[in-house]
């Protein structure tokens, strides 16, 4: 049996405490509490009990280090040390309408020269299925004890890719309608389930193929970048470039199908 580090298993631990609670509301999610904090962008007050609770169990146990959250924001930690990117609940609006696939999205990322974090550790956990995703610089991906590996599919007519789709208020549906056309018509299918944190985590399980989407925040894919990495995938902004976080956008697959579906996303967007 794989055993994975210190770090991995207070990240894991923290999402375990915090999914009893979301399995309950989305058992009664009809009865939720829900804010609007922006259009078509709801927050649920389990959103907000499982940030709570994740951020005091990873401050129990790394209570010099840094957070980026995606409600409470930035809180802040020794320069020095590591930081923790976290997403309580991605998928959100699946969750509001009863739909079983949303996730918790913990990245652990350590400071480097020049201002720039890198991921070192990664956990992408679906409480309904009981999936625990993880990865660490080096070490591979895992999904349990069961190494990760992303799909070897070099043929785009084989190929099966996940997106997001622009909605009210978020997104530019223009960029969107001409990457489609473009990568359509050359692949099996498109699939759009509604969290980026469990894309990227099917992509690096070979699951899907691959994956493209913009106008993404930085605690929705810093687990699933190292994920995909880790499980010998390859990913990019759309220019082929490593500003996948400044850019707010994202391309992964393998190294093979991501060279071709750069080409298509690279072409449509000329």
């Amino acid at each position: 049996m794989v055993s994975h580090s210190g770090l991995i298993t207070v990240m894991e631990r923290a999402a375990r405490k915090a999914a009893p609670r979301l399995r309950r509301d989305f058992g009664e999610v009809q009865h939720l509490q829900v804010s609007r904090k922006g259009p078509a962008d709801f927050v649920s007050m389990a959103d907000k009990r499982a940030e709570q609770t994740l951020y005091e169990e990873l401050s129990a146990a790394r209570p010099d280090w840094a957070f980026v959250m995606e409600e409470r924001g930035a809180v802040a930690g020794d320069p020095s040390k590591p930081r923790f990117v976290i997403d309580p609940l991605d998928g959100t609006s699946n969750f509001l309408h009863g739909i079983p696939h949303f996730a918790i999205s913990i990245a652990a990322e350590e400071p480097k020269p020049g201002g720039r974090w890198e991921p070192m550790a990664a956990l992408i956990y679906q409480p309904l299925t009981d999936e625990s995703f993880w990865a660490e610089k080096g070490r591979g991906a895992w999904l349990q004890d069961q190494r990760l590996r992303v799909s070897a599919r070099g043929d785009l007519a084989d190929a099966l890719i996940a997106t997001g789709i622009p909605f009210l208020g978020h997104g530019d549906f223009a960029q969107w309608s001409r990457i489609f056309g473009a990568v359509a018509p050359s692949v099996a299918g498109i699939r759009r389930f509604g969290s980026a944190a469990l894309d990227l985590a099917w992509v690096a399980a070979g699951r899907f193929d691959g994956f493209w989407e913009s106008g993404l925040s930085h605690w929705d894919v810093a687990a699933g970048l190292l994920l995909v990495k880790e499980a010998g995938g390859y990913v990019s902004d759309y220019r082929g470039g490593d500003k996948m976080i400044d850019r707010r956008e994202v391309l992964a697959a393998n190294d093979g199908l991501h060279t071709k579906l750069h080409k298509l996303v690279a072409g449509a967007l000329r």
